[in-house]
């Protein structure tokens, strides 16, 4: 009997110990796992899981790609200016191209412009370019910002046939010359007419009297300069790329006749009123004196 009995104890008890333990063991079979449940979770009613993007395709706006009014999604604009302008003159050891340094005032000045307007800076030991230079920076205007990509053109006769594939595809030419050197002015027409020859009228010439900053040795008046602008139908001004004077200026005017600026600043006049503050003019008083 007494065996019997702890038998049948032994047995209640194991029983109700093995239906805790099932009960414990659905209890923990009912707790996903973390990462079970995060692929378990349904997608929003019209939302699409994200997925990743492809390489090369940028999932976010990257710099460049948002424009001065905030729109996401327009490309920076990128316009190619060419600088055009004969050397000068002046001795150039030519025979030795490791040694192609130039004596001061031997050219016009087209990577002294390009150089102040980069880096504010002015070197007198300029080496003459050979072939053709690039840089390019970003100009933040009031109402846009534009990239500039600035094609610095040698000199020199022997690099002459590569200057117009350059030309071809260029938005804007600056063609310069030395105001202390009259075949460098001369030589100006030449310059533009290569232009029309590959851009048509579809381009922006800007004319440039450079090293303002030797008045005691110049040779071409800035009337002179003004005449020939006009005759060509060009934008005109001078400057100075050892003090800095109008180099600023020059890449302002030429950023402001870009093509796109006038749209921008017909948006910029939309939503303005008109308000007239002249007095208006008293109606006539009718025949029988009364204007009421």
């Amino acid at each position: 009997m007494t065996s019997g009995a702890g038998s049948q104890g032994a047995g209640a008890g194991g029983g109700a110990g093995e239906r805790r333990y099932r009960r414990q063991s659905a209890a923990l079979a009912s707790i996903p796992i973390a990462s079970e449940r995060l692929r378990r979770v349904p997608a929003p009613p019209g939302r699409p899981l994200r997925r990743p993007a492809s390489p090369g395709t940028p999932s976010c706006p990257t710099p460049g790609t948002m424009s001065a009014g905030g729109d996401f999604g327009n490309p920076l604009r990128k316009f190619k200016l060419v600088f055009l302008g004969e050397q000068s003159g002046g001795s150039c050891v030519e025979d030795d191209e490791r040694n192609m340094s130039e004596h001061a005032g031997s050219s016009v000045g087209k990577t002294s412009l390009i150089t102040r307007f980069m880096y504010d800076s002015f070197d007198n030991t300029y080496q003459a370019t050979i072939g053709i230079d690039f840089l390019s920076k970003t100009m933040y205007l009031e109402d846009r910002t534009v990239r500039l990509q600035l094609w610095d053109t040698a000199g020199q006769e022997r690099f002459r046939s590569l200057i117009p594939s350059y030309i071809r595809d260029s938005t804007v030419a600056v063609v310069v010359y030395d105001i202390t050197n009259l075949n460098s002015f001369q030589q100006t027409s030449k310059w533009i007419d290569d232009v029309r020859t590959e851009r048509g009228s579809d381009v922006i010439i800007m004319l440039v009297g450079n090293k303002t900053d030797l008045a005691d040795k110049r040779q071409i008046t800035i009337e002179e300069g003004e005449q020939r602008a006009k005759e060509l139908s060009v934008m005109f001004i001078e400057t100075s790329a050892k003090t800095g004077y109008n180099v600023k200026q020059l890449f302002r005017r030429v950023a402001s006749a870009l093509p796109g600026m006038e749209s921008i600043q017909e948006k910029s006049k939309e939503g303005m009123i008109d308000i007239k503050l002249d007095k208006p003019q008293d109606p006539p008083a009718s025949e029988g004196g009364c204007s009421c």
